[in-house]
């Protein structure tokens, strides 16, 4: 009896023992499962945000700068044909201005055999020279009445939608027929646009819709204008003159958003330029300050 009684409770300290590192085996496993399992997770989610870090990388990276050439939209009017300009170091994630700034007539859409005739138009390449970064864009219209007008509009509204576009920086410019276009344009959504160059060219707009909606108006044009002759533009200044006075702005302030400019042959002369003063209004595209003078202005 002596001998039973001393093995029995040897036998349970055993047992005892034996439960005790299998608990504390078992725990271990589960503490290195654990371990494995957050490794993993963490590797994941590491190779995730580097995948992600890459695709933005390689986004910003396959976006073309320059010069983007011959391009068409599928408008609701048809075919839009134009180019466009990205400045270098193009970046998403900022806000640019826009101009739309749209050709005579020699260089609208005629098909194939006229595609590209507004690339080395100084109209179109002269925004490119100056030294704030601009997105450009110079359409090529099949003509200059209210259907390219609802072309400009929806080329813009694209630009705008697609592109890093600051909404409250939009501008136009026009020469000769895109001039008409433009003047369209801009008093069928004057909305859209901040401000606009007019360049030897007529107003086929309206004029009420600039001043309510303060869009700022330079115009320019040849004194002995063969074209449109300057006249016209005089009338012009004087109707959005009286349209800006209406919307309660004293002639201080119209000044500030309204400029009329009417040079004689001796300014062309300086350029030499003696003949063709309506195609030598495309000068106006050289001269930097009235360009920066419709970018000074915002929303």
């Amino acid at each position: 009896m002596k001998k039973t009684w001393l093995i029995l409770p040897f036998g349970l300290c055993m047992i005892f023992l034996i439960l005790l590192y299998d608990c504390a085996a078992n725990n271990t496993e589960n503490k290195s499962a654990l371990v494995d399992t957050q490794l993993t997770n963490d590797a994941q989610s590491a190779k995730e945000s580097e995948t992600a870090a890459s695709n933005q990388h390689d986004s910003q990276q396959h976006i073309a700068t320059g010069f983007i050439n011959e391009q068409v939209l599928d408008g609701t009017t048809g075919a839009i044909h134009y180019s466009y300009y990205l400045p270098d170091g193009y970046d998403a994630s900022r806000k640019y201005p826009l101009v739309m700034t749209m050709p005579g007539y020699d260089m609208m859409w005629f098909g194939e055999e006229s595609s590209g005739s507004n690339l080395n138009w100084r109209g179109f390449i002269s925004w490119t020279e100056l030294d704030e970064d601009l997105i450009v864009v110079s359409a090529q219209l099949t003509d200059w009445d209210e259907t390219s007008a609802q072309q400009v509009i929806e080329l813009t509204k694209y630009f705008i939608e697609h592109f890093a576009v600051d909404p409250s920086r939009v501008y136009g410019a026009g020469y000769s027929a895109g001039g008409e276009t433009m003047s369209r344009a801009v008093t069928m959504r004057p909305d859209l646009y901040t401000a606009y160059l007019h360049g030897a060219s007529q107003w086929d707009g309206e004029f009420d819709p600039i001043a309510e909606n303060s869009v700022a108006v330079y115009i320019f044009i040849a004194e002995n204008d063969e074209y449109y002759g300057s006249q016209q533009a005089q009338e012009t200044y004087n109707k959005l003159y009286q349209a800006y006075q209406k919307a309660g702005y004293n002639s201080q302030q119209i000044d500030n958003v309204l400029q009329l400019e009417i040079p004689d042959d001796t300014y062309f002369n300086r350029f030499g330029i003696y003949s063709n003063y309506h195609g030598g209004g495309n000068i106006l595209f050289e001269d930097q300050s009235i360009l920066n003078w419709i970018l000074s202005h915002s929303k």
